[in-house]
C-alpha cells in the first residue's frame, strides 16, 4: 500500500560536503540476529499513548473482532532523519501526522514507512500520531504459538513475546527500545479491558465502557496488553505498600486463581534476594481462554486458565530478570528464563518442597543422549526460543554458578545486576562480566560448558 499525504521533497547535503546528505533514512530493523525487521533504526520513543476502540465477535460468530486506535507516539530521532520506519502488521493505517502535519507514509508486510515534512532534526522531541484499524483475528509466532492480540469469544488475549505487538499497534518493537504508556480501552460495557500499571478512570457512554491505564515504567513492548474479557478486578497490596490489581475471569472457579493469594508473600521473598520490587504496580490477569499460556507481561502477568502456584512464582520472578533488565537480543532469553525458573526452585525450596540443589540434580538426571542437551541455550534460534532447555539448563547454570561462587556473592550478583541494568538491557557478555566481578573469579570455563556447549556438563 503506497498513501500519500503531503509532497515528497529532497535531502539536503551537509555544509561544505554536497555528495553527503544531512538526512539519513531510518533503517527497517534494528539488526536482532532472529528478527532483523523488528524494531527501527534512527529513532528512540518516550512513550505511547494508545486510544483503542474495540469490538469483540458476536455471540457464536466467527473468532474476528475490529479494532480501531489513535497512537500517539512522542520520540527522539538519534539522528537527522529524512525517514522512519514503525512495525505495522495486519491492520490498515488511515493517515499519519507528524508534530501535526500530515506525513506521507508507505506500508508494505511489517513495515509503516513514514516520511515528514519538514525532515527530523536529531534530538528534538516529536509527536507522531497514527489512526489504524482493521479485523482482527488470531495470529501466531513463528513456533505456531498464538500471540499478539487473539481474538477471543469474549474479547480478547494480548501477549506478544516475542514480536507480536505490531499485531495491535504500530510500535518500535525491540527490547532495546523501552517506553512508557497510556491507554484508553474502549469496549461494549460489561466487558473489562485489563493493561499494565494502575487504573485511572473507568467511564461510561451509550453503552460502551472506556478502561484508561498508566504505565509510567519503561516497559519493553512485547510485555504491553490489553486483555479483554469477562474479569472481575480484584485489588489488595503487598507488605510495601505497592497495589497488586488481578483480573480472573468470572467464568472460572475460585480454585484456577487462588494462588495468586501468596502474591504479597512471593514478593517479600524476592524483594530479599532482588532488590526492591521495580514498578509502581502489580497484579495477574487468569483468562478462560484455553490457549495453556502463561506470560510475564509488565506489571499484570497473564495466565489462561488457572493461575498455578509455580508458575506465579515465574512470572513474577521476571518482573526483576527479564522485564525490569530485557535482553539486549532474543538469542539472549536465557536471561530472562533461568532467572524466572531459579526463582520458582527458590520459592518450592522456601515452601519445604524440593531444594534448589534437589532441583538442579533432577536436571543433572537427564541423560546425555537426550536432545535437551543439544539446545545451546546462549543461542537457541529464532524458532527455539522457548525450548525446555533454556528454561531448565539456564536454571542450573545459575545453580552452578552459585555452588561456584557461593551464596553471599550469588545474591550479591542478583541485586547488582538489577540494579545496574534495571530499567534497560543486557547482554550474556554483560552477565558475566558482572559475575567475574562480584565473585573476584574467573569463569570463562563454567559459562562456556553451561550455555555454549551442546552436551550434559560432566558435573
Amino acid at each position: 500500500m503506497l498513501c500519500f499525504a503531503a509532497a515528497t521533497g529532497t535531502s539536503s547535503a551537509a555544509p561544505g560536503d554536497p555528495g553527503n546528505p544531512r538526512f539519513a533514512e531510518g533503517e527497517p530493523g534494528v539488526g536482532d540476529p532472529y528478527f532483523p525487521l523488528a524494531g527501527n533504526g534512527g529513532i528512540d520513543v518516550q512513550s505511547y499513548d494508545l486510544d483503542l476502540d474495540y469490538e469483540p465477535p458476536a455471540e457464536g460468530a466467527d473468532l474476528v473482532g475490529q479494532l480501531d486506535g489513535r497512537a500517539t507516539i512522542t520520540l527522539v530521532p538519534t539522528k537527522d532523519l529524512a525517514s522512519f520506519h514503525l512495525d505495522l502488521r495486519n491492520l490498515e493505517v488511515e493517515s499519519v501526522t507528524v508534530n501535526g502535519k500530515r506525513a506521507r507514509y508507505t506500508h508494505e508486510n511489517t513495515e509503516l514507512e513514514i516520511t515528514p515534512r519538514p525532515k527530523l532534526r536529531e534530538g528534538r522531541t516529536t509527536e507522531v500520531v497514527i489512526e489504524y484499524g482493521g479485523a482482527t483475528t488470531r495470529p501466531t509466532d513463528v513456533e505456531g504459538a498464538l500471540y499478539g492480540w487473539v481474538t477471543t469469544a469474549d474479547g480478547a488475549m494480548v501477549v506478544s513475546e516475542p514480536d507480536g505487538s505490531p499485531t495491535w499497534y504500530p510500535v518500535n518493537d525491540h527490547p532495546t527500545d523501552k517506553a512508557t504508556y497510556t491507554f484508553e480501552i474502549t469496549v461494549p460495557q460489561g466487558l473489562v479491558a485489563v493493561a499494565n500499571g494502575e487504573l485511572v478512570d473507568e467511564s461510561v457512554s451509550n453503552g460502551r465502557t472506556t478502561w484508561s491505564w498508566d504505565a509510567p515504567d519503561p516497559m519493553a513492548s512485547y510485555l504491553v496488553t490489553s486483555t479483554v474479557g469477562n474479569f472481575e478486578l480484584n485489588t489488595s497490596y503487598a507488605d510495601d505498600g505497592t497495589p497488586i490489581i488481578d483480573a480472573v475471569d468470572k467464568d472460572l472457579a475460585p480454585s484456577a486463581s487462588e494462588s495468586l493469594t501468596l502474591v504479597p508473600e512471593m514478593m517479600a521473598f524476592f524483594t530479599e534476594r532482588y532488590g526492591d520490587y521495580p514498578f509502581t504496580t502489580y497484579g495477574n490477569i487468569v483468562d478462560d481462554d484455553s490457549t495453556g499460556y502463561a506470560l510475564e507481561t509488565q506489571t499484570r502477568s497473564f495466565y489462561s486458565e488457572v493461575a498455578v502456584e509455580g508458575t506465579v512464582a515465574h512470572e513474577l520472578g521476571h518482573q526483576w530478570m527479564g522485564n525490569h533488565v530485557s535482553p539486549q537480543e532474543w538469542d539472549e532469553i536465557w536471561l530472562n528464563e533461568s532467572w524466572a525458573t531459579y526463582s520458582t526452585w527458590l520459592w518450592d525450596e522456601e515452601q519445604g518442597r524440593a531444594t534448589a540443589q534437589e532441583s538442579f540434580e533432577e536436571v543433572l538426571a537427564t541423560p546425555a543422549d537426550d536432545p535437551f542437551w543439544d539446545v545451546v541455550i546462549s543461542d537457541p534460534g529464532a524458532t527455539n526460543l522457548f525450548a525446555g532447555a533454556v528454561y531448565d539448563r539456564g536454571a542450573a547454570t545459575l545453580h552452578a554458578l552459585r555452588n561456584e561462587i557461593g551464596d553471599d556473592a550469588f545474591f550479591a550478583l542478583a541485586q547488582t545486576w538489577v540494579e545496574r541494568y534495571g530499567g534497560g538491557t543486557a547482554s550474556t557478555a554483560d552477565f558475566i562480566a558482572l559475575a567475574e566481578e562480584v565473585s573476584g573469579q574467573d569463569l570463562e570455563t563454567l559459562f562456556a560448558v553451561w550455555i555454549e556447549t551442546p552436551q550434559r556438563p560432566n558435573v
